[in-house]
């Protein structure tokens, strides 16, 4: 088993509905790389209705349950006592998840892993404390597009990790902070960001420097071989992700047209245009 580069653990984040999971599977059908469904690890660690345990660095009272929900999707229950029974630090969960997340990698014979979960996004000052080195990846589109997607997605299936129909304003007020989150760390060395349009015009050349972030080469396969592993980090509570194997193509504003009516295109318009 080959040694694991301990500096190359990556995360991918960005406002959901932005492209994140297409990004995901052209990265790792990278012969080094790794990835995994999304695991939520930190947002379940860290979640805004605990404010107290997350004050004194306390895992919430979820990240437990979570923690196995996600071993139980990758198949791999029996991997539950890497989390010890009597851990209640963040940092005693965070060098479990790592460790877990080092295991997968190493069996798969790669020395990079991805770690994509775009609610992250909000958690990178606690990621970026508990995890050494990591880098991330930061994909951003086009406001009205990703309005549009939410919108669809959480009327389609309100049900889902959605937890009930997104209004107008919610949509745009989520892309609008995701947007500005990412925007504060432009100038970081350990952050990079994507914009989805350039992505799906120029797939190749977008890759290619990603990969002079992580420092490994270019390779043909991440456009050849990206529609298998969109299927790997891809659940089947998630249909919403059944397209992402396709074609590259971009479909923006498409959405935005069938979904909304002209005095709503407006009114999305300006509020975007305020940001």
């Amino acid at each position: 088993m080959m040694k694991f580069n301990r500096k190359q653990r990556i995360f991918l984040v960005g406002c959901p509905r932005s492209g994140t999971t297409l990004l995901q599977s052209l990265l790792a059908a990278h012969p080094l790389i790794h990835s995994f469904p999304e695991s939520k690890f930190f947002d379940y660690l860290y979640p805004d209705y605990e404010p107290k345990r997350r004050r004194f660095w306390l895992a919430s009272r979820r990240a437990r349950a979570q923690f196995n929900k996600f071993l139980t999707e990758i198949g791999r229950e029996e991997l539950r006592d890497r989390l010890p029974w009597y851990a209640i630090l963040a940092s005693q969960y965070t060098r479990s998840f790592l460790s877990l997340l080092d295991t997968l990698t190493q069996e798969q014979g790669k020395s990079i892993w991805i770690e994509k979960s775009p609610p992250h996004l909000r958690r990178i000052e606690y990621i970026q404390k508990l995890v050494p080195n990591a880098q991330f990846i930061h994909i951003l589109r086009n406001g009205i597009d990703v309005v549009a997607s939410l919108y669809e997605v959480t009327h389609k299936y309100p049900k889902s990790v959605w937890g009930q129909p997104w209004s107008i304003d919610k949509c745009i007020n989520w892309w609008m902070t995701d947007i500005q989150i990412s925007l504060s760390y432009q100038d970081q060395p350990s952050h990079i960001l994507v914009k989805y349009e350039e992505l799906v015009a120029q797939p190749q050349s977008v890759l290619s420097s990603l990969c002079q972030f992580i420092n490994v080469p270019f390779e043909e396969t991440m456009l050849q071989e990206y529609s298998k592993v969109a299927q790997q980090v891809s659940l089947a509570r998630e249909p919403w992700k059944a397209s992402v194997g396709n074609q590259i193509q971009n479909a923006n504003s498409t959405k935005f047209y069938q979904l909304f009516n002209e005095e709503q295109r407006q009114y999305i318009l300006n509020r975007i245009a305020q940001q």
